[in-house]
């Protein structure tokens, strides 16, 4: 049952986050506008650890509280999508006729800010209720990443959906991503009540305000290679909010089928990757493996500079997105890694949560403006010039490799346990 939770959470982002830039491009928004959409994200991650840390956690059971948020989050989605647009199914606009989000910006934070607890509550669910977290977990993480790759694959059959709704609108440039988004959080949020029981882990527990932000794993960063880490941590968003947030649009705009599906190959991939870790760590450590980590970075933005759908350079395109793999498993499941190692066992769970906050939370939350500012720079007529934007983020990594190259030099080492324990809570 735990598997079914865990898959239908990250269906319910996947099915939506992956088109939302193509679809708001589409009715008329800029690139700043998407990125400020994209925000909400980063946003909710950092606000959404107070709610489940100080509250969540100490009055209500999992499986309920899992429930009722996956609905709420599920309605909200619903009525961000209908009030995404204004008269005529286009962007809002202001008084001098600029796009606006306005309401839909708000309507997708609380979006947001419901829908991210929810990640920590089924691993939480889960992890009560297995006897070897190390072993079992993996399985059931997998299933996330299993979920968000068949709600991908929803594209392949945008045709026969059009027919059903008498349109010839491309389904990932439609508000349809964000209804059947929706709607998966509203089934979700019902077979959650049927989980099993989990009672409030901090029931009687003081949480304190220091311990939400983990104030204790500050004093990580009087070691300078861990402040090497988080800095370079924090930079990789910048360049890695030109594919999450504009990827999509992308690939739509160069013509290519089913983009959100050949997205999907990226999860392929990451799976892939994940049972190869082990012999890598082995062999190289965790300074390399984030070298490669990155590498792997500036490798995918010049396949998508300098590849082309539709041209004899369309392979490089889709090795683009196939390197999703190495980007993300090499870089920050071996961080996670990194950070169980540096962190005493006392302020472990802070010292994660601090990457976290620092990461999708702050970078992504600023590196959604840049990217979108960047984009909006480069807006052609029909378009934009995405040779030159891919530039920019190839730039970014190549700065950020040769000071993680010369800041760090801690070459510590981890287990193949450890590796497993880390691909699980990914």
């Amino acid at each position: 049952m735990a598997m079914s939770g865990t898959t239908r959470t990250y269906a319910c982002n996947g099915v939506c986050i992956i088109p939302l830039g193509t679809y708001l491009s589409r009715v008329g928004y800029n690139g700043g506008n998407i990125g400020s959409a994209y925000m909400t994200f980063a946003l909710a991650c950092i606000i959404s650890p107070f709610f489940a840390g100080m509250i969540a956690d100490k009055f209500f059971a999992a499986e309920r509280l899992l429930g009722v948020l996956n609905i709420l989050a599920g309605v909200l989605l619903a009525v961000a999508a209908h009030v995404s647009v204004g008269a005529g199914g286009q962007a809002h606009l202001n008084a001098a006729g600029e796009p606006v989000l306005g309401i839909f910006y708000w309507a997708l934070l609380a979006h947001f800010i419901c829908y991210m607890p929810t990640w920590a509550l089924t691993n939480s669910i889960s992890f009560q209720h297995m006897e070897n977290p190390g072993r079992e977990f993996p399985r059931i993480r997998v299933m996330g990443t299993i979920g968000w790759i068949v709600v991908s694959m929803t594209t392949l059959f945008s045709s026969q959906l059009n027919r059903l709704l008498g349109t010839t609108e491309l389904f990932e440039a439609s508000v349809l991503p964000m209804y059947l988004g929706a709607a998966i959080g509203l089934l979700s949020g019902v077979y959650s009540f049927f989980l099993p029981h989990t009672p409030p882990q901090g029931c009687g527990q003081a949480v304190s305000f220091g311990d939400i932000v983990g104030v204790k794993a500050f004093a990580l960063l009087k070691d300078r290679n861990f402040l090497v880490f988080l800095v370079t941590s924090f930079c990789i968003f910048f360049p890695g909010m030109f594919y999450w947030a504009f990827a999509n649009l992308y690939l739509n705009e160069s013509k290519m089928s089913a983009a959100a599906a050949w997205q999907s190959t990226g999860q392929m991939t990451e799976m892939v990757f994940l049972f190869v870790m082990p012999w890598f760590f082995a062999r190289f450590g965790v300074k390399k493996m984030l070298l490669i980590g990155l590498f792997a970075w500036i490798a995918r933005f010049c396949c998508f500079s300098f590849g082309g759908w539709g041209t004899p350079t369309a392979a490089l395109v889709v090795l683009g997105l196939m390197l999703h793999g190495p980007c993300f498993d090499f870089f920050f499941v071996t961080g996670q890694l990194y950070t169980d190692k540096k962190a005493p066992k006392e302020i472990q769970s802070q010292a994660q949560g601090f990457i976290y906050l620092t990461t999708f939370g702050f970078g992504w939350l600023f590196g959604s403006k840049l990217a979108g500012a960047i984009v909006d720079k480069y807006a052609v007529h029909g378009g934009h010039d995405w040779h030159a934007i891919w530039l920019w983020p190839i730039g970014l990594v190549a700065v950020i490799m040769v000071f993680f190259f010369l800041g760090f030099h801690d070459h510590i080492r981890v287990g193949h346990a450890e590796v497993e324990s880390a691909a699980g809570a990914k």
